[in-house]
């Protein structure tokens, strides 16, 4: 019995609760910096960074009157290739023209100076294994 009466008060406070009226908030609150709308603004950037020691070449450029970015970025692959990435957006979308200069190169493969550990068996293609007999 007691359980019930108390169920209905705690149902009568909910119902209660949700039943009234919500505070309003005005519409004119500033809204965050991320959801407003900014003008394009144009913009031209340059930079290098050619560094021989660690081997770093690479740089970009970019150029915007606002409604069309275009650039362009090149950077020196572990390879020795350049690869060279020239670029247009707008409205349309962001296009993008790939170009490598020079010629890939790889390290001399040189076989491992490991030396494995007497006593282990080499394997061989004629190697079977061994099953116990029933």
């Amino acid at each position: 019995m007691q359980v019930q009466i108390i169920f209905a008060l705690v149902s009568m406070a909910v119902v209660l609760i949700a039943g009234q009226e919500q505070p309003q908030y005005a519409n004119d609150v500033a809204k965050p910096s991320y959801e407003q709308q900014q003008a394009p603004m144009p913009h031209s950037f340059a930079w290098a960074v050619k560094d021989e020691p660690s081997k770093n070449d690479y740089s970009h450029q970019q150029e915007s009157d606002g409604k069309v970015t275009t650039g362009s970025y090149r950077v020196v692959l572990p390879d020795g290739r350049t690869q060279i990435v020239t670029y247009k957006a707008d409205q349309n979308g962001y296009v993008a023209d790939v170009k490598y200069e020079g010629e890939a190169r790889y390290p001399e493969y040189k076989p491992s100076s490991y030396n494995k550990p007497s006593g282990y068996p080499t394997p061989t293609e004629t190697a079977k294994p061994e099953y116990p007999s029933a």
